[in-house]
């Protein structure tokens, strides 16, 4: 619980004139909220003061509100008009190491331990828009310690964009045992202004609409017969080089369209496994790293053997002009890439993707759960792990021919690599899925795998503790 005295803590706004109003609710003390002028509409060069504690009590290491209507709330928005006067006040309330920092402002609090220490940074904001204060003492802000100040009410919904993130349960049904055959797909070319991260959007290059492009499913000795297009509305002209295919370009040499184009070409699918595809129009890891890719399954001939659950999980990689985390519009920036120094890292297209409510991977306890994971890169390796659990079985270099690999923690899949792994839940929980190049999380790079069941003491038994991140 917060003293007393914090709970009482009035926030006030600070008028050239001496009245005196409540930040939270942007009404003078002599007003009501029937007389009361719009907070957005409200004179601006005042002085806005908030106060902030560390944990308030939740065990999370969050950032909680004190007083007003951000009283008790998680990561409060923050609110000001351009001229504004921002005094933020931080209390330590869990007696762990804490600082609070907004870069754009070049403003930090000390860092401190101390339970019941405080400190305040002083500033001005002079431009619309979003911006993001967190801790910055390390994986604090990864964990969840964060929230924005909104800078003008034109700023305060942020920039929104198309979801591409690819569901990582819209998989095909398995093919099983039958005859080869002529196996049609359509894959379309489309350049869509997507949501990369809160309030972060930019221009993805998709094969249909979305980050990876779908999972397409065939078993050896099928022909896949392509139609390829590439939309009118694209600004490039793209392809699609599948690494299924046995001939130059994997396809790419017959399927380089400008806008507007479209074309059918086949491919036998002479050999087993789990491929990737993507676009190979120069420059080829420019395509990729916008989003360009996806994988192909080619079961062998007597299929694959049934499990529960399937998931299609691929990473990558994203390179912007803009530092990670800037809000509003970014742009691709192609000496990063040149430097493989990307601002993000990405599970299906976006940033924290496979996290939210609608995209997590869910399953039940005593369910076994096959993942299909793919490296669109272009250009870094992933040491794929799932925090809590142990693949039961790896299929190496995503190679369904050779026997699997068993009992393993982490698994490297190169660019343009895949492999497939499978494990039994034993107990519910949430499971991280991560590259264990760790720093990438704070990247974005993290999915949840959510177990639902009864628990086993007898496996995992133990009290929950606050602040692992996990």
């Amino acid at each position: 619980m917060l003293p007393k005295s914090i709970l009482a803590f009035t926030l006030s706004l600070i008028v050239a004139s001496g009245m005196i109003l409540t930040a939270a609710t942007g009404l003078s003390l002599a007003e009501t909220p029937d007389t009361a002028r719009d907070a957005g509409a409200r004179s601006a060069n005042v002085t806005v003061e908030y106060t902030l504690t560390t944990g308030g009590g939740t065990g999370q290491l969050v950032f909680v509100g004190v007083g007003g209507e951000i009283d008790g709330e998680i990561n409060p928005t923050l609110r000001a008009n351009p001229g504004d006067v921002v005094k933020i006040t931080l209390l330590n309330d869990d007696g762990m190491l804490h600082d609070l920092v907004i870069d754009e402002f070049n403003v930090a609090t000390d860092q401190f331990a101390d339970r019941d220490a405080q400190d305040s940074i002083t500033f001005t904001v002079d431009k619309i828009g979003e911006y993001v204060y967190y801790c910055s003492v390390p994986g604090h802000r990864q964990a969840g310690m964060w929230g924005k100040l909104v800078v003008g009410e034109s700023a305060a919904q942020g920039a929104t964009g198309a979801d591409i993130v690819r569901d990582p349960a819209d998989v095909p049904s398995a093919i099983g045992e039958r005859e080869p055959e002529t196996v049609r797909v359509e894959l379309v070319a489309e350049e869509v202004v997507g949501q990369l991260a809160d309030g972060t959007v930019m221009t993805y290059f998709t094969f249909n609409g979305t980050v990876p492009g779908p999972m397409l499913r065939v078993r050896v000795g099928d022909t896949v017969e392509v139609a390829f297009r590439n939309e009118t509305s694209s600004q490039f002209p793209h392809s699609v080089d599948f690494h299924a295919a046995t001939g130059p370009g994997g396809g790419a040499v017959y399927s380089n369209l400008h806008p507007g184009e479209e074309t059918v070409f086949t491919f036998k699918a002479l050999n087993s496994g789990l491929y990737v595809y993507h676009c190979a129009t120069p420059s080829v890891a420019h395509h990729i790293a916008n989003g360009m890719y996806g994988m192909i399954l080619v079961e062998p001939e007597e299929g694959l053997a049934p499990v529960d659950r399937e998931f299609y999980v691929m990473q990558g990689e994203i390179y912007t002009e803009e530092p990670y985390g800037t809000p509003g519009y970014v742009r691709f920036d192609h000496d990063k890439m040149l430097a493989e120094a990307p601002e993000y890292f990405v599970f299906n297209g976006a940033a924290g993707a496979l996290t939210s409510e609608e995209h997590a991977l869910r399953a039940n306890v005593g369910e076994t759960v096959r993942i299909y994971f793919g490296v669109g890169g272009p250009n870094f390796v992933s040491s794929f792990h799932v925090i809590g659990e142990i693949m039961d079985r790896v299929y190496d270099q995503a190679s369904l021919t050779s026997p699997p690999l068993t009992d393993v923690q982490t698994t490297l899949v190169p660019p343009g690599g895949a492999t497939v792994v499978e494990f039994a839940l034993d107990v519910p929980g949430r499971f991280i899925l991560v590259d264990h190049a760790l720093s990438r999380a704070e990247r974005g790079l993290v999915g949840h795998l959510v177990v639902e069941g009864e628990g086993d003491p007898a496996i995992f038994d133990g009290e929950l503790t606050a602040g692992s991140g996990h």
